[in-house]
């Protein structure tokens, strides 16, 4: 293992997410132009720089559009942006959006039985033992937080099985998403723990190379989940609709 010295966050870095923020925030409306590099770097006390290669890393994310002579100009995240935002968009000073981590759902009880029925065409057998140990570990799981976490891990396999690169990082994107707010969900889902049997249902309609049984299997296992984690987020937006009136 070779060990590298643990670095501060670069000043660049803090000046992104700064302005990042602002986009996502909508202090700084689609069609805006920002201020210049000088200005920018005195009000955030800053580099020229360091303020040039934070627009540089929102260019190449499409969240700025730069033109020569002319500044950076927002642009609409919502277009142009990549799943790369969506931890930024569903949880913002520790409180989750309740109609980002709806549509969370939403694209994981629709993607997600596909995945598995790739997974059985593609990986089939070959994924048998890397599942069986990962549902064994769901058996023997208590805690909401960790049962996630290893339901995740199981879905991690399938994804690497399905053998697809936009699934991948479709996954991942997700992943990165959801794993902050497993702490705040843990009371929603705590009914799933322990309900194993459509784990191994799942498994081995997979392990079988059974495209058709995985993908209904797969269906199984997400529903109960999707159904606890949509009553959570509507309660999360009356709760929210209550205190603004």
């Amino acid at each position: 293992m070779v060990l590298k010295p643990v670095t501060r966050r670069s000043v660049s870095d803090q000046v992104f997410d700064q302005v990042l923020g602002e986009v996502m925030d909508g202090g700084l409306a689609a069609g805006e132009q920002l201020p210049s590099e000088r200005q920018l770097a005195e009000v955030l006390g800053v580099s020229r720089p360091a303020v040039r290669e934070a627009l540089q890393r929102m260019a190449q994310a499409r969240l700025v559009e730069v033109r020569h002579g002319g500044g950076a100009t927002v642009r609409d995240f919502r277009k142009h942006g990549g799943l790369d935002l969506l931890p930024h968009l569903l949880v913002t000073d520790g409180v989750i959006d309740p109609s980002v981590a709806r549509s969370v759902v939403e694209v994981r009880t629709s993607v997600g039985p596909g995945i598995a029925a790739l997974a059985a065409e593609r990986g089939g057998p070959a994924l048998a033992t890397a599942l069986g140990d990962v549902v064994d570990r769901l058996a023997a799981a208590s805690d909401p937080v960790t049962w996630q976490e290893l339901a995740l891990e199981f879905w991690d396999v399938v994804v690497d099985g399905a053998d697809s690169i936009v699934f991948r990082l479709m996954f991942n994107g997700l992943r990165v998403a959801y794993e902050p707010a497993l702490p705040v969900l843990a009371h929603a889902l705590a009914a799933e723990v322990g309900q194993v049997d459509p784990y191994r249902l799942l498994t081995a309609a997979i392990t079988a190379g059974d495209p058709a049984t995985a993908r209904a299997a797969a269906e199984r296992v997400l529903a109960p989940t999707n159904d606890a984690l949509m009553e959570a987020f509507a309660a999360l937006t009356d709760t929210s609709d209550g205190d603004e009136s």
